[in-house]
């Protein structure tokens, strides 16, 4: 399915002012003209932008506000539209990424609330109308930032890429009773992000009917709240949900959300933060974003409430019942998700000792442990680490994962596929580990972005061959709806993607489906 590459990098330098369409920083979205200097500037609804190309003929722009600050009175509120601005507005620099804590290497440690930003790549050469694809960065709604993922292997096979940043943790999922908020702000945010795309993707040579809203772990969850909410119709038309299995997260319920909003406060008055002030809202407005983050907690797993406007039935419900947006959908997983927590842990403690793998099952499984001690032996694994990741894989990603693709697949085109690929990058340093990283949670991603992240070497030559045939892969399903291979519907096709020939893998008999289904 290779399409032309749209790279050229002379197009931009050639259009006038005159194709531009509208005067600078009034009026509606227009297309792209040169700047002095060969510097592309667009026209938005809220003003123009000047970008960069770069030496691969891709154009990139960055930073451009989508909604309002919220900082001040609109903290805790939902999106607003962003100030229009006068002159043509630098876009060649990412915005702030939305406060978040240290802890994790796929953060960016922040305390800044002004951050509802998107970047925009794109081929230089304007060919029509291009698919669009929003992408929504993971780490567990509480780490990340869109710019933390370049998009250029994507762009260069012909999609218009947009990455956003949302309010994470704290600020976006907070719902205490006393805010009157959604308790899914920061879903709210990806919602305005994608009205901008409807208004502006035209500008940048994208098609606004063809959107891909696509995202992985906290991300993929996010896709799937867009699939459940009502106000996320008709902003995307198709959606690709990578490691997120929507018939077990996200969502949670109005009580979980509120204990942990209660917890928060809790933890501001023994911090001494509220000062004064003595009720609830007065005092979570008067703490400042590193005091608020440290009431929340590092290690939370944030997700919109369900039961709401919002949000009214939770994602594994709302693909139960139909009543969910129906738009064709890519779903996957990768084959060993759980191997990079369980050598993380290795990494901070040294290897697991095969006398302590029946304890680790036993906690985790609690009542079900004899069963899956019997199904996943120590004998059949090199390593306790290994036996441990690959139950605790195919338990909470791989079964979950299958469900989701039978229930989509009832009511929407579904295609579903397995990253396997066992070369994967090695982590930066090169620690020494028990057993080997292969399709670890994350891994897709070095494949189809380049990181600007401190986990992984750079590909080899084959990577990169791997990479662009994902690429090309992902993109064309934005442009059509569809993949090289069957949809699930066909005998629960499932593709194993490697760096070998592609081809379909049996899925629930490689991850114990039926022994996982059946155990009580």
């Amino acid at each position: 399915m290779r399409r032309t590459r749209n790279v050229s990098k002379g197009f931009a330098a050639a259009l006038t002012l005159a194709t531009l369409g509208i005067a600078l920083g009034t009026g509606p979205a227009g297309p792209a003209r040169a700047a002095a200097g060969g510097s592309p500037v667009v026209g938005t609804t809220g003003g123009a932008v000047r970008g960069t190309t770069g030496p691969n003929g891709l154009r990139s722009f960055q930073g451009i506000p989508y909604a309002a600050a919220p900082t001040g009175d609109l903290r805790w509120a939902s999106p607003q539209p962003a100030a229009a601005w006068a002159g043509v507005r630098d876009a060649t620099a990412p915005g702030s990424a939305c406060a978040q804590p240290a802890g994790l290497p796929v953060g960016v440690p922040s305390e800044a609330e002004d951050c509802l930003y998107l970047n925009v790549t794109t081929p230089a050469k304007q060919s029509g109308k291009r698919p669009v694809i929003v992408w929504i960065h993971g780490g567990s709604l509480m780490f990340g930032s869109g710019d933390l993922y370049g998009p250029e292997r994507l762009a260069a096979e012909g999609a218009v890429v947009v990455s956003v940043n949302y309010r994470l943790g704290v600020m976006g999922f907070l719902a205490h009773p006393a805010l009157g908020t959604s308790g899914g702000l920061g879903l709210e945010d990806q919602q305005a992000a994608l009205r901008w795309v409807r208004a502006n993707a035209g500008a940048f040579g994208g098609d606004p009917g063809n959107v891909t809203v696509m995202g992985e772990s906290g991300g993929g969850y996010s896709v799937c709240g867009h699939l459940a909410s009502p106000k996320s119709a008709g902003l995307f038309h198709r959606a690709v949900v990578q490691s997120a299995p929507c018939a077990t997260g996200g969502s949670r319920t109005q009580e979980e959300a509120e204990a942990e909003a209660e917890a928060t406060v809790r933890n501001l008055r023994e911090l001494k933060a509220c000062g004064d002030h003595q009720d609830a809202e007065a005092c979570l407005r008067h703490a400042d974003a590193a005091t608020l983050m440290k009431a929340y907690g590092t290690w939370n797993e944030p997700r919109p409430v369900a039961g709401t406007d919002l949000m009214p039935l939770a994602p594994a419900e709302a693909l139960r019942t139909g009543k969910f947006n129906r738009v064709p959908v890519l779903i996957g997983v990768n084959h060993d998700e759980e191997r990079g927590r369980i050598l993380g842990q290795e990494l901070g403690g040294g290897p697991m000792r095969p006398e302590a793998y029946e304890p680790a099952i036993r906690a985790e499984f609690r009542e079900q442990a004899d069963e899956v001690l019997a199904r996943y032996p120590l004998s059949r694994f090199g390593s306790a680490g290994e036996a441990l990741a690959t139950a605790l894989t195919d338990r909470t990603w791989s079964v979950p994962t299958l469900d989701t693709a039978r229930l989509l697949t009832r009511w929407t085109p579904t295609r579903m596929y397995e990253f396997s690929e066992r070369e994967t990058p090695a982590w930066s340093g090169d620690p020494k580990l028990s057993f080997e990283l292969r399709a670890s949670h994350m891994t897709e991603l070095c494949y189809l972005f380049d990181l600007k992240l401190p986990l992984f070497e750079k590909l080899t030559e084959k990577q990169l061959r791997l990479g662009e045939r994902m690429a090309d892969t992902w993109v064309g399903f934005a442009a059509s709806g569809r993949t090289d291979w069957p949809g699930f519907r066909s005998g629960g096709y499932v593709q194993s993607l490697t760096s070998g020939p592609w081809k379909r893998t049996e899925f629930a008999e490689d991850h114990d489906y039926a022994f996982w289904k059946n155990l009580r």
